[in-house]
């Protein structure tokens, strides 16, 4: 296997790259998650008023805020990554990135890092605004930020492998539409898992996406729908899988070199 680092400067252009890819154009970037994630939180709380009780203890709003900064974190993180890789190799100029001295440990980095790094630029923003209208006290910060970096890393490692898989645009929306969104919505971002019949429990604690958002909210409600061992264990080797396949995909040119 290629050395983790052996180009630290091209690595670090590659991933300053990704990360002014998404700055320049920060009002659809980071902006637009604002009016979206507002958009849902007016929805659900909003319009349902008082018929939602309160869930483990906290009003409805604050238990569902940290859920969507959530979904907005993970949504953009993927989006980062999978619309690099693809329209890099719908415009051919990916043999740019592929051409320079990079191994492929530091092509997975620099393109993680680049979407890690707009997640939880957008997960700041999101909370800041939601902030305004919804309590989001903080009551363990280590598993705020634990969740909020590893389901980051894990979303933008999820948009690598879909990049480098898919060869056009509509194969990129099954992904979104087959995969990511079923699993974020199936995740109890809208509801605790304790509402749920014991055998759909038992199924959501196969859903990744469900540890990383029980592991964030718990951070600022203080309660946890699973052991928070059990959430950050399941989190570092999701990442650690994802970490291994997407270095497979840039070292074997899967679908990349022609």
């Amino acid at each position: 296997m290629q050395p983790m680092t052996s180009n630290p400067i091209g690595l670090w252009t590659l991933y300053s790259r990704e990360v002014r890819r998404f700055a320049k154009v920060y009002t659809q970037t980071l902006l637009a998650p604002v009016v979206t994630t507002m958009l849902f939180l007016a929805v659900f709380t909003l319009a349902l008023g008082g018929l939602r009780p309160d869930v483990h203890g906290v009003p409805f709003s604050q238990f569902l805020g940290p859920g969507l900064v959530m979904m907005a974190i993970a949504q953009n993180a993927f989006a980062n990554t999978s619309s690099s890789i693809m329209i890099s190799k719908i415009q051919g100029n990916i043999v740019d990135t592929l051409m320079p001295p990079l191994t492929s440990a530091e092509l997975v980095a620099g393109y993680a890092g680049g979407g890690l790094t707009r997640g939880i630029c957008v997960g700041v923003v999101v909370t800041a605004a939601m902030s305004l209208v919804v309590q989001m006290t903080i009551t363990d910060i280590v598993m705020v930020l634990y969740h909020g970096v590893a389901a980051s890393l894990m979303m933008s490692l999820i948009g690598v492998a879909a990049g480098v898989w898919a060869e056009k645009f509509d194969h990129m929306q099954s992904v979104t539409n087959f995969v990511i969104t079923p699993l974020a919505f199936l995740s109890g971002t809208f509801y605790s898992i304790d509402r749920l019949p014991e055998t759909f429990q038992i199924i959501a604690h196969f859903n990744p996406f469900f540890y990383m958002i029980d592991g964030f909210r718990s951070g600022f409600i203080g309660h946890s729908d699973t052991a928070p061992w059990i959430g950050v264990t399941v989190m570092a080797g999701t990442n650690l899988a994802l970490w291994f396949l997407c270095h497979r995909l840039f070292e074997s040119g899967y679908k990349l070199k022609s």
